[in-house]
């Protein structure tokens, strides 16, 4: 039976004295009584209280005092006042205003304590209770206990009742007995509303805001919850001793409650160390109701998160999450910096914190080893590689059987990622990631998901959170026991809404986190009932954020529900940038042979059919593989027909092989993929693991990847492709004028070229051979001047190709930097080196099958002196 508080809300006093300590009490004879500017409500006079001076006991340390005030159903008010202090607390009541009361009419209070349950009552300290209360022989009556009411000379009666403060919180419920001589028994009085009085000891009404727990302005800690459909809440706290609450608080919804928000503020929580809810309702599965008042729910905003292990006798679908309660360990930013550099200047590392650095070939130990500090420790790998910015896979708490693209929370980092056997650390272990990194000037980045949770979609799986919450608030539900698909989460209502904007901006004030990735971006566009909307609200809100707009906000419309990518124009307010899965798709149709000149063109130069709309080639996020799907080395090795969808070609063996040909055309391509993603415009965005040759024999799917094998780049194939990765990023930044523009290259300043110097055949699909020009723009500043026009042609065909250079004055030469054909060290070469193949101007050179070659044209006497310098 749930508790029966219900406080006339119109006479609720406690906003007007909550939270005040007794600092204007003033003394008389030897006792403590409040300021009566504080209780004004109170209508006591001077000698009233002289009268009730065994409420306020010196040696009683009240620090806080809060009243309420009732009708009785037989007329008059009941006014109750609760003190609590470090030793005891006080509940001091007072009736007045009785009808036909008169001086000769007795009235006793026969009262109980309890928590969650008013049928489960309390035994409370006997030492502590006053001589006069007795327990009663018949246990049916309420609480079993009951104390006889003073009178005073004003005939108001008076009670004061004590307790250890060990008890606190509880619930205080009573009812007022007067003997009747008519019916020969006690006359039970009770509120207007004919319920039994009910008032909180050590708990507070709490505020609606914020959300989660804080501490508000008078150091009470205050528990927040969102849930419109659900009929009763529960709070549950334990002290870590067993997987059962220690302690159980109902919220009363005529008190804890504002709109949908329940809310509760507590004294005392030093000795819980983390805490849940639950939440009381029908199971109605039509309407989206899962309410299952056994279960114990994570609350969505808690910051930091500890798991629950099952007891032995316990299905590991009871199994839970709670938020923590134990105080968060400062961090020390010392002044930490975001580098905040700008778009075009980037250069992305995908990596997961987990498979990154797990595998003993890391050589880190087994508590670093898979962590944010694991990162640290190779962190001389990235930027050895030459990139400015990672981008982390989502860190948020997921379901380990599905992955990381399940999360189940939104506001804490997977306990696992931190250092093993401290996972209270597991916040500043992120931090001192970032940190370091910042300090070595790359930006970090985060994937994130929204669009969906852990939580499943069918009525036999276990709520965790948001599902048993108030499921048809957070999830899209259609009707049906799928309730929507795989739980789509309401990116558009303003509850779920408010949560991510809340998400994020906690991620970027409390971790500094540079800019985010939005895995499955498609589904922020669909509105409450699925339905894509013109103007997603979310997607609007982010982009004008004062806080988000400010940071990288990147849209990957890749679904880890089906592995699809869904393309949509997406809406971005010049603000948001995009995973370019275009860019993937034809350039390896191009390198495979299948893809026409336009689209490969279109690539080269920045996506202008994606990002000509007022944003520019910065915004295009480009990638060749990506950590679903084929990796790097795969793609030139697999390509059964389960593959299509992937546009691989495996050189001409399926899988491993030893054939020289076969292996020799692999290397040619994973150098060619490479070459291409790193000399067109946008953001180059490679996958962990594909530098030194990763793979997972030619599964796409991103439950089969492992944790990468470090040894690979002892590998002379991975010491190749790192060499020339670096050399890449390295061009980029000299070439800045070419390669990192924000703005799209002019037409006059790119002269195009088929086989030979034929014009391109754009869309004929025999055409496999591809030379672009560009030209240097005239108004290069002096410490530039010196970087000259680019040639770089591409050959998909199987057959060589004859390229003729463009003409170039008689001062200028043609030096071959690269040549995806050649063996290594030749096929990439710096200008300065002495041995950097030169060409005339109008001079033949022969292109390989499936290659690409770059060429720089140089004034021979700046060459000279580059040599000399």
């Amino acid at each position: 039976m749930a508790m029966e508080m219900h406080v006339e809300q119109q006479a609720f006093c406690s906003r007007c004295v909550f939270g005040r300590k007794l600092k204007n009490s003033a003394m008389i004879g030897n006792k403590s009584i409040l300021d009566f500017k504080t209780f004004a409500t109170s209508a006591k006079s001077i000698e009233q209280v002289q009268q009730d001076t065994s409420i306020y006991d010196t040696e009683e340390d009240l620090e806080r005092v809060v009243s309420y005030l009732f009708r009785a159903e037989v007329g008059g008010l009941v006014k109750v006042f609760v003190g609590v202090g470090s030793i005891k607390c006080s509940v001091f009541i007072e009736v007045s205003s009785l009808p036909n009361f008169t001086s000769d009419h007795k009235l006793a209070l026969c009262w109980g304590i309890f928590r969650s349950d008013s049928s489960c009552f309390l035994l409370p300290d006997l030492e502590s209770l006053a001589p006069e209360t007795s327990q009663l022989a018949d246990e049916s009556q309420l609480g079993s206990f009951k104390t006889p009411f003073v009178q005073n000379s004003s005939g108001i009666y008076t009670v004061n009742l004590e307790f250890d403060c060990a008890q606190v919180p509880f619930y205080l419920t009573f009812a007022l007995l007067s003997p009747s001589v008519a019916a020969a028994c006690d006359l039970e009085i009770r509120t207007h509303r004919k319920t039994n009085f009910c008032v909180p000891v050590g708990i507070g009404r709490g505020y609606p805001l914020p959300l989660g727990v804080s501490v508000s302005d008078d150091n009470l800690v205050n528990f927040s919850l969102f849930s419109r459909s659900a009929e009763g809440v529960v709070l549950c706290l334990y002290d870590g001793s067993t997987n059962q609450p220690a302690l159980e608080i109902d919220l009363d919804p005529y008190v804890n409650r504002t709109g949908d928000i329940w809310h509760i503020s507590m004294e005392r929580t030093k000795e819980y160390v983390s805490y849940g809810y639950r939440c009381k309702g029908s199971v109605q599965l039509d309407s989206g109701s899962r309410f299952h008042m056994r279960q114990v729910l994570l609350d969505p905003y808690a910051k930091r998160i500890g798991k629950l292990s099952p007891e032995k006798d316990q299905s590991v679908s009871s199994v839970n999450y709670l938020g923590c309660l134990d105080e968060e360990p400062a961090f020390d930013w010392n002044d930490d910096i975001h580098p905040m550099l700008p778009m075009e200047k980037l250069a992305v590392y995908r990596l997961n914190i987990g498979n990154f650095t797990k595998d003993k070939s890391s050589g880190l130990p087994k508590n670093v080893a898979g962590t944010f500090s694991g990162v640290i420790h190779k962190l001389q790998h990235i930027k050895s590689l030459g990139f400015n910015a990672i981008l982390l896979e989502p860190v948020f708490p997921f379901d380990e059987q599905k992955g990381p693209y399940y999360p189940y929370h939104f506001f804490s980092a997977m306990n696992s990622y931190g250092c093993k056997n401290n996972h209270g650390l597991v916040d500043n272990s992120m931090k001192e990631m970032i940190k370091t990194l910042h300090e070595n000037g790359i930006e970090v980045l985060l994937e994130v998901v929204f669009s969906h949770t852990s939580e499943g979609g069918d009525a036999a799986c276990q709520a965790a959170s948001f599902r048993g919450i108030d499921n048809s608030s957070y999830y899209i539900v259609d009707g049906d026991i799928g309730s929507g698909t795989n739980n789509a989460l309401k990116c558009n209502s303003p509850v779920v809404q408010q949560m991510i904007l809340d998400s994020l901006r906690h991620l970027v004030t409390d971790f500094h986190i540079d800019g985010f990735c939005f895995i499955n971006a498609s589904h922020l566009l669909r509105g409450v009932n699925g339905e894509y909307l013109s103007r997603p609200p979310l997607v609007e809100a982010i982009a004008f954020d004062p806080l988000l707009s400010k940071t990288k906000i990147i849209a990957d419309c890749w679904s880890p529900l089906d592995m699809s990518c869904i393309k949509i124009d997406f809406p971005h307010w010049k603000k948001w940038a995009e995973m370019n899965a275009s860019f993937c798709a034809d350039v390896r149709n191009f390198m495979r042979g299948e893809g026409v000149l336009s689209d490969l063109a279109t690539r080269l130069c920045g996506s202008g059919d994606i990002f000509s709309d007022s944003r520019g080639p910065a915004f295009s996020f480009n990638f060749i593989a990506r950590n679903s799907g084929l990796s790097l080395v795969d793609l030139v090795s697999f390509s059964d027909d389960s593959l299509s969808s992937e546009l691989s070609w495996n050189c001409g063996k399926e899988g491993p092989t030893n054939v020289s040909l076969v292996l020799e055309t692999r290397l040619k391509q994973i150098r060619n993929f490479l070459f291409i993603l790193f000399v067109s415009l946008g953001v180059p965005v490679l996958n962990m693991g594909d530098e030194f040759g990763y793979s997972v024999g030619g599964s796409p799917l991103y439950a089969d990847r492992k944790p990468i094998n470090w040894g690979y780049l002892e590998t002379g194939f991975g010491s190749q492709i790192m060499q020339f990765i670096t050399y890449l990023n390295s061009l980029r930044t000299r070439r800045s004028d070419l390669f990192q523009k924000k703005d799209f290259l002019k037409v006059e300043n790119i002269n195009w070229h088929g086989s030979g110097q034929s014009p391109p055949k754009w869309h004929d699909p025999s055409c496999k051979t591809l030379a672009m020009t560009l030209k240097t723009e005239k108004d290069e500043t002096p410490s530039s001047s010196s970087n000259g026009d680019m040639f770089i042609s591409f050959n998909a065909s199987d057959v060589p190709d004859i390229l003729v250079l463009p003409e170039v004055s008689e001062a200028t030469i043609w030096h071959r930097l690269v040549d995806t054909a050649l063996i290594f060290p030749g096929f990439f070469s710096n200008i300065s080196d002495p041995d950097c193949h030169m060409v005339a101007g109008s001079s033949k050179y022969t292109m390989e099958p499936h290659s690409c070659a770059l060429f720089e044209a140089r004034e021979q006497e700046s060459v000279l002196l580059a040599n000399e310098i």
